[in-house]
């Protein structure tokens, strides 16, 4: 079986996590008004540290898709785009799309639907529910156990998968990825803090990075 090796990166990036996630959960379990205050606070540092993965993630598929542009067909170029364009909303919605940084007033319409009253959507209150809570929660969290738990075994035991997702320059988690994933999870899960989800997405923002700056089907998907 294919074996993808640890790169220097990935080194880096899961020691960082790994201090970060073991900070947050000292002060999780040991001032939790700190930990919601300061150190996971609402446009502090964990949030601002996720827009930037989130956009790092755009930007190195946009160097990919130009520097692979006429070597692959019509649906690799179509999953690449799609791709951007996911991560840069990502980004947009967690800064709240500059509103804070240019200090930029909301309109009414989202001062009156917004749970927060900020320019974004996934804060969006819509016949009293949220939909950070209906898509960006029980959505999302689905298609992640798709993505990061089955399709790893799909890709690969069954041909036909392997193929669809090369063909649409689908980015596919090795073990190492998938296990630090599952590693975020239970640590996060344990943390009894509020605002704990904040350190989540950074965490998972930041193993998306290394799924697609990494991925198990590197030579199928990235290369020539």
């Amino acid at each position: 079986m294919k074996y993808i090796p640890i790169t220097k990166l990935e080194t880096i990036s899961y020691t960082i996590l790994s201090v970060i996630l073991g900070v947050g959960a000292y002060f999780s379990f040991t001032d939790d008004a700190y930990f919601d205050a300061v150190y996971a606070a609402e446009d502090g540092l964990a949030e601002s540290a996720t827009a930037v993965v989130l956009f790092a993630i755009s930007v190195l598929t946009c160097i990919r898709l130009f520097k692979l542009w006429t070597s692959k067909k019509g649906l690799w170029k179509f999953g690449m785009i799609v791709l951007i364009l996911v991560f840069i909303f990502g980004a947009g919605e967690e800064i709240s799309w500059g509103q804070r940084i240019f200090n930029i007033e909301s309109s009414e319409y989202f001062k009156e639907n917004n749970a927060q009253g900020e320019t974004n959507l996934h804060n969006m209150v819509v016949n009293g529910k949220k939909v950070n809570k209906i898509i960006f929660s029980q959505i999302l969290t689905l298609v992640l156990v798709i993505y990061l738990l089955i399709l790893p075994f799909l890709y690969r035991k069954m041909n036909w998968v392997r193929n669809f997702v090369n063909q649409f320059s689908v980015p596919v988690a090795t073990w190492s990825q998938v296990i630090a994933f599952l590693c975020l999870t239970a640590i996060i899960t344990i943390m009894p803090s509020s605002r704990k989800w904040e350190l989540y997405e950074l965490g998972f923002g930041m193993i998306f990075f290394l799924i697609v700056y990494n991925p198990f089907n590197i030579q199928e998907v990235y290369k020539k």
